[in-house]
């Protein structure tokens, strides 16, 4: 496997990780930048220029991950030569779908051949998906025999549009699925978060699919905002800083729920994923160390799994996990870093929901405020 990484700031030239720069076989390109640059047709015409190649994946994010390093308004950029392995890349819009992201999920899964397939990896637009339906869509055709990871684009705290795209003008409402496939192919994943619950556990009374109307029969707005204090006048922002710890009947895992927006009107909520009726409900609340730590753990997770050193991890973490670090941001990068290896290069974004497996179980979820990695080698 080859790899080569570049970035580009606002107004600068290119920048090659290492200052290597070489032509590529057929190369799977990743690029995540900020969405206000993928909308820039001169942006769009300069990455063309510089990445003149056939397999170009676009994602919207919140924050774009490089190497060690951090970046925002800029351009991310990752080569990936396979050399033992092949990929297929399929994509869908959920506008088509009337938004079912089940459907959605169903219909573009069933377009990959199964045979020596090893993993699917998703850059979903995080805009009108529900990323829970979608993932169910997906296990639907893959009976969760072929592992699956990815994450929702983000839009910085702006919430207002994501895109993504295959090869295409990056757009609204889009969905691409990477196939992975061979027989070489080593794939480990792990997500892990490191928030602390606080607070009564509430029971959700009244919930529909990933809208929250009400816990322990009173308006989830209120309780929630009850909470927060004055922070409810930053509302849907500030709640990016206390999601909520949902545990489910019956379930082996809990899982974090991000507010993604608030329907003052109803007093309900809107998160991520779904929350179902019956279950427990809790606010979480982090520290920079707390974070830091939850990457390191899950780096040592995700590696545990993975026999030889991993030649490339691909990191989707949560914007609320880069509003509470700020400037400390990289710590966790850094963290994923020491764990992995200076063999593994690293690459991702951070993005409005993230997609994989617990760490004991093929079943997969959609996950809020962690830091869910995917390491490959060949």
């Amino acid at each position: 496997m080859k790899i080569v990484q570049a970035s580009k700031a606002i107004s600068s030239s290119w920048q090659y990780k290492g200052n290597h720069k070489e032509q590529l076989s057929n190369p799977l390109v990743l690029i995540f930048a900020d969405r206000k640059l993928l909308q820039d047709p001169e942006i769009l015409e300069d990455i063309r220029e510089e990445f003149p190649y056939r397999h170009l994946i676009f994602g919207s994010s919140a924050g774009e991950i490089i190497g060690q390093k951090v970046t925002e308004n800029s351009v991310a950029v990752t080569l990936i030569e396979f050399e033992k392995s092949t990929f297929d890349i399929k994509t869908a819009n959920i506008l088509e779908y009337n938004k079912n992201g089940e459907a959605l999920g169903f219909g573009l899964a069933s377009r990959f051949k199964k045979e020596h397939l090893k993993h699917l990896f998703i850059v979903s637009e995080g805009s009108y998906v529900n990323g829970s339906d979608l993932i169910k869509g997906i296990e639907k055709y893959t009976d969760q025999e072929i592992s699956l990871t990815g994450g929702l684009c983000g839009d910085g705290d702006r919430f207002e549009t994501t895109l993504a795209s295959y090869n295409e003008n990056p757009k609204k409402g889009e969905i691409v699925m990477i196939g992975l496939y061979g027989e070489s192919l080593e794939i480990s994943y792990a997500s892990y978060g490191g928030w602390i619950p606080f607070g009564p556990e509430r029971i959700i009374t009244k919930s529909k699919a990933n809208v929250l109307m009400e816990l322990d029969d009173l308006p989830a707005l209120d309780l929630y905002s009850k909470y927060l204090g004055n922070k409810a006048n930053q509302l849907p922002q500030a709640a990016l800083l206390y999601p909520l710890n949902i545990k489910e009947e019956g379930k082996e895992h809990n899982l974090v729920r991000t507010i993604l927006n608030i329907d003052v009107k109803n007093k309900s909520m809107i998160l991520a994923g779904d929350v179902p009726e019956g279950s427990h409900a809790q606010l979480m609340m982090a520290t920079v160390d707390g974070i830091a730590e939850g990457a390191s753990t899950a780096a040592a997770m995700a590696l545990r799994k993975h026999a030889k050193p991993p030649q490339l991890a691909l990191l989707v973490s949560c914007i609320g996990r880069k509003l509470v670090m700020d400037q400390r941001v990289e710590e966790e990068i850094e963290e994923v870093s020491e764990i992995l290896g200076k063999q593994a290069a690293i690459a991702g974004f951070y993005s409005y929901g993230e997609i994989a497996p617990f760490f004991t179980s093929n079943e997969c979820n959609l996950h809020n405020q962690t830091m869910t990695l995917t390491l490959i080698s060949e």
